[in-house]
């Protein structure tokens, strides 16, 4: 089956994996110009620099919906410049997972496929999907609702290693940001990971860099440009989060669960 991921950022590439690992064939869509944070998790960064690889598989640029086809049905994860998923009709999905997570249903409709699945808040099963999944921390993370919505937004990020909005770094402007430190730097609260016009963008905590924006990423004050993780260890930049492997569990669970199509892959017992 071929399913479109609308989004490619940290949590739509667990999915990703997720289903790629379960034999399904994969198309993403993003934004020209991706803000992903955690870059060296996100099939978005195919986007920009042409392929990516995360663990141990290949996503790469298409131009084009026939080439994403061709590309998805040898096995690699096709990734468009298409953040209103106009590649959608084209391609025929045998599902569609709105993974933008941008709060808000961007256009996602019940007549996209056979399958239609919203990951986070703004969607409601019967009205934009017929399942959504639980992206807050918690213990709903990853449960899937076939009734009603996920839980509304709280502005709050989850905590990790006992910090929520502390970890985040945000743009202390308008403008072009300019990167500093790379993914996986050891910093200490203080230390400046980016700027903006001339102002730092410090971090609040002691941590890994998870995730930065690349340079000359455009942005406005407040926008979420980095992120810190406490727990100090560098090789979770390289791997995907508890959290995004849980959404993707789910997403694979409504998939098998509303396509009415068992797994029938070649497990030896």
């Amino acid at each position: 089956m071929l399913v479109v991921i609308r989004g490619a950022g940290d949590l739509a590439t667990g999915i990703a994996l997720r289903l790629h690992r379960a034999g399904y064939q994969i198309v993403m869509t993003d934004l020209p110009a991706p803000t992903s944070i955690r870059r060296t998790v996100c099939f978005s960064e195919a986007i920009r620099l042409g392929e990516m690889t995360v663990e141990d598989i290949s996503a790469r640029k298409a131009e084009t919906p026939e080439e994403a086809l061709t590309l998805a049905q040898s096995g690699v994860v096709a990734v468009l410049a298409d953040p209103a998923g106009a590649c959608i009709p084209a391609l025929r999905p045998g599902a569609v997972v709105d993974a933008i997570l941008a709060k808000k249903n961007l256009g996602t409709a019940l007549t996209d496929a056979l399958v239609v699945i919203g990951v986070g808040p703004g969607f409601t099963v019967g009205t934009d999907c017929h399942a959504a999944v639980e992206t807050m921390r918690g213990h709903t993370l990853g449960r899937v609702i076939y009734e009603g919505s996920a839980l509304p937004n709280t502005n709050i990020p989850g905590l990790i290693g006992g910090y929520a909005g502390e970890r985040v770094l945000r743009a202390p402007a308008d403008g072009i940001f300019h990167q500093l430190l790379d993914i996986g730097a050891e910093v200490k609260a203080g230390d400046v990971a980016g700027e903006v016009n001339g102002l730092p963008m410090r971090c609040t905590i002691d941590g890994v860099v998870r995730g930065i924006l690349p340079e000359g990423t455009p942005v406005h004050q407040g926008m979420k440009s980095g992120d810190v993780d406490p727990r100090c260890r560098p090789e979770y930049c390289t791997t995907a989060s508890d959290k995004a492997l849980a959404v993707g569990g789910g997403v694979l669970e409504a998939i098998l669960h509303l396509s009415g199509a068992p797994y029938t892959g070649a497990a030896k017992l």
